[in-house]
């Protein structure tokens, strides 16, 4: 049985954000098609590194290598790599190892795996003011270009994606693996009831740039012209206490780096995701449909998703639209359970459908 080494960007912890919730999906897929023996993983950011150690990860930036990766780092896993069929990049940044293999005369398949675009995606998470902006943003432009020069496959989750690699590196995905998710909702009985007259919406995310900015969007624009009770629910979203208290209302509950996230989306009536700017998938949308959520969410929070908006809770890039839908969902009043999103994560997003789809990019 051919062997795959599968480089991945860090170790997982209980709590997953949306990159690596992709990622776990792709090395379980593939040791389920090689066997689980057959699949070595490197993680390459080291958390516990010390301070000074990860001060001289900031300066090999400068030649392209991101953090975690040294030259000499990168000269060991070329040389383990030579003993795979496979390597499996699976995260754009560390196409450098891709290109190092290569010209090593490495002769087993290259296939690397876009979770974004990742100068889309630090072009939106960086602040313009951050010293050392222009240098993330020119190491992942290198690293993006070298995954598109030196693999055999490559793979990103959205048609988007691979219309801006063909655009900006003559080289599109040769496939499409969006995102999946193993089902942690199946259920004799789903839930019954209707939407109350005052729904709780859901907002779930990470504290970054892009979830911020669409909360306090929501908040500002929407949040005082419906009648709610908004819970806001995410990894280090208690900082937004501090970031917020020009706009945060006291009323809208914080929770902060839950160890479950199922009880969130059982108790929500409405899922709201006010995201605007981005790259890859929105992880939190699959997680919507996996529970059977009215979800409301603007084009960037449904990239990547073939299904009927409407059918699905509705399409809102506007506070108008938000505002309507969500009094649109509770007057008539649509039932919580929306069994049209469940059926649609069932059918397309299911982790049931990966196998298959991972034997063919292995070729």
């Amino acid at each position: 049985m051919p062997k795959l080494l599968f480089i991945r960007y860090k170790r997982a912890k209980n709590i997953l954000e949306g990159g690596e919730v992709v990622s776990r999906r792709n090395l379980e897929a593939l040791e389920e098609v090689l066997g689980k023996e057959n699949v070595e993983v490197i993680y390459i950011h080291d958390e516990k590194a010390k301070k000074k150690s990860r001060l001289i990860g900031a300066w090999f930036f400068l030649r392209n290598y991101f953090f975690g990766l040294t030259p000499k780092r990168t000269a060991a896993i070329v040389d383990k790599a030579m003993d795979y069929d496979y390597l499996w990049i699976d995260r754009s940044v560390f196409g450098i190892i891709g290109r190092k293999a290569r010209h090593a005369g490495y002769n087993g398949k290259i296939i690397c795996f876009f979770h974004n675009v990742e100068t889309v995606f630090f072009d939106a998470k960086l602040p313009k003011w951050l010293l050392g902006r222009r240098v993330v943003l020119r190491c992942a432009r290198h690293n993006d270009s070298y995954c598109c020069r030196v693999a055999d496959a490559i793979v990103t989750l959205t048609k988007r994606d691979s219309d801006y690699l063909a655009k900006q590196y003559g080289r599109g995905a040769d496939f499409i693996a969006p995102v999946m998710f193993k089902d942690r909702y199946a259920k004799d009985i789903y839930p019954l009831g209707n939407i109350p007259s005052k729904p709780l919406c859901v907002f779930l995310g990470s504290f970054f740039p892009a979830n911020v900015q669409g909360v306090e969007w929501f908040v500002r624009e929407v949040y005082h012209n419906v009648d709610i009770s908004l819970k806001i629910v995410g990894k280090g979203m208690d900082k937004l206490k501090v970031v917020g208290k020009d706009w945060l209302d006291p009323d809208i509950e914080i929770v902060t780096d839950a160890p479950q996230l199922e009880p969130y989306f059982i108790q929500a009536d409405i899922m709201v995701i006010p995201i605007f700017k981005g790259s890859g998938m929105k992880v939190k949308t699959c997680e919507s449909l996996m529970f059977g959520k009215n979800i409301l969410a603007t084009d960037e929070a449904w990239e990547g998703y073939d299904l009927d908006f409407d059918r699905a809770g509705g399409r809102c890039n506007s506070a108008w639209e938000f505002i309507q839908r969500i009094k649109d969902l509770s007057k008539v009043p649509a039932p919580r359970f929306n069994a049209y999103s469940r059926e649609v994560f069932l059918s397309k997003y299911s982790d049931a459908q990966a196998p298959e789809l991972f034997r063919k990019i292995l070729g």
